[in-house]
């Protein structure tokens, strides 16, 4: 079975606050279990939900790193 996430844990996960997570909830935007009042995540969609978001840099650009540094 898998793991079941508290508010506190996925907050910690993602490094947000709980009350935009409760958003999240309320919107449907984040998997989650209702278990009476209470609120789970199941890790492994929490966790495929994160890789679903992720994106990449650019590739096509030619950035000189120099050019970035800050004196």
């Amino acid at each position: 079975m898998d793991k079941l996430l508290t508010i506190d844990q996925v907050c910690d996960l993602l490094q947000v606050s709980k009350s935009l997570v409760y958003k999240w909830v309320h919107c449907q935007f984040i998997p989650h279990i209702k278990i009476g009042s209470l609120v789970r995540f199941k890790e492994s969609e929490i966790i495929r939900w994160i890789k679903l978001r992720e994106k990449r840099g650019r590739n096509n650009y030619k950035i000189d790193v120099d050019e970035l540094m800050i004196v």
